[in-house]
């Protein structure tokens, strides 16, 4: 049985905290034998523009990214996406309703507060470590009742620093799981939380055991931010998936679903 090999989170230089070029990206995906890569920038808001392509580079990325595809074309199959901070009041519609293969959905904030960026980590110390949890998930929730997006982005990533509630994850999550299952949403095995303090994949075993429970689909991602980072933990993530008794993953081509065997 032919199996497919995909990776649909990553990033390039123009969100101003990665490093490599969309080359070197696409020829070491190559090298490990991805046969789908995607490409998915911090898409542009007015609201911590720093870390996020500007509105001014939406043209030259999607020009780099879909130049890429068809350089590469036969060598391997590239998709254009862009990573969507779920932000109410800062979302802006050339990104909702761009012509991309996928969106993204991933909350990065509450309340405006950069949760999983080091710069901020001291208001870990300012709350309840279960009301932030609750938030996170309430955030996730109302993400996907949205129905704007197509992939959950790592859905525990409230994880990222070991801060961990004493509430059941499986409890805190449970209105978000059913609102990714009701708008058709995918959910990611992102790789990256391997390379974070918690050391440990997004979402955690239990959550993806719920998420197979309600017959989510999933996908797979190394959110790579440099070139080493690449395909990181993929055979972890695939067994992971296996193990629960995931078969299938989801690709997309212009906002449409495909199965493939991983």
């Amino acid at each position: 049985m032919k199996t497919t090999r995909i990776d649909l989170h990553n990033h390039t230089t123009r969100c101003n905290h990665a490093e490599g070029t969309v080359d070197e990206y696409v020829q070491r995906a190559i090298e490990l034998g991805i046969d789908i890569y995607g490409f998915s920038e911090h898409a542009p808001m007015d609201f911590d523009e720093g870390y996020r392509l500007s509105f001014e580079e939406i043209e030259a990325y999607e020009n780099d990214i879909l130049t890429a595809k068809d350089v590469y074309k036969g060598q391997i199959e590239i998709l254009l996406g862009y990573e969507v901070d779920w932000l109410p009041g800062h979302m802006d519609e050339r990104v909702l309703n761009a012509d991309v293969d996928y969106l993204i959905g991933s909350v990065h904030f509450i309340d405006k507060w950069s949760f999983d960026n080091p710069e901020f980590i001291g208001g870990w110390k300012e709350r309840d470590i279960d009301e932030i949890w609750q938030a996170y998930f309430e955030a996730t929730e109302t993400m996907a009742k949205s129905g704007q997006f197509d992939i959950v982005g790592h859905l525990d990533l409230i994880k990222v620093f070991k801060y961990l509630p004493k509430k059941d994850v499986r409890l805190l999550a449970k209105d978000s799981l059913k609102a990714i299952k009701q708008s058709g949403m995918v959910l990611e095995i992102n790789t990256a939380g391997l390379r974070k303090p918690v050391e440990e994949l997004y979402p955690s075993r239990a959550l993806l055991e719920e998420a197979y429970a309600l017959d989510i689909p999933i996908t797979f991602s190394s959110d790579a931010h440099k070139v080493e980072q690449i395909g990181f933990g993929y055979e972890e993530a695939t067994r992971l998936a296996r193990e629960i008794g995931y078969t299938k993953a989801v690709t997309f081509k212009k906002r449409e679903r495909e199965l493939i065997t991983f």
